[in-house]
């Protein structure tokens, strides 16, 4: 009796073991290469920006066209739309822009630019 409880509980285990995962597992799994690489690659610039901005080596000239043109139209062009499609459920686009506006607000004043 004992052997059929435990063989009929190691075929139950091995079941459930085996079964296939939920759709939404999977789904939420399945990322677009193409939109991820757009990503990788606008963070990649954004970044790059953002080192310069934070470099005391970086000319005020330069500064002024990240600050006032580059950082904004990477930003609103390809960052934030590539965002939006990896996550959309966890950004909103009000909220990137709010983000940017922070963030252009402080290096802005940090270097006393006025776009």
């Amino acid at each position: 009796m004992k052997r059929i409880n435990l063989t009929i509980l190691l075929l139950s285990l091995a079941i459930t073991g085996c079964q296939k995962q939920p759709e939404e597992a999977t789904a939420s799994q399945k990322i677009d290469p193409v939109v991820k690489a757009q990503f990788e690659k606008s963070d990649a610039i954004i970044n790059t920006y953002l080192d310069k901005l934070d470099s005391a080596e970086t000319p005020q000239v330069e500064r002024i066209q990240i600050l006032c043109k580059d950082y904004p139209t990477e930003y609103k062009t390809n960052y934030i739309t590539a965002l939006l499609n990896l996550a959309a459920k966890d950004y909103t686009e009000v909220r990137l822009l709010s983000d940017l506006e922070i963030a252009l607000d402080y290096y802005k004043k940090k270097d006393n630019i006025q776009c």
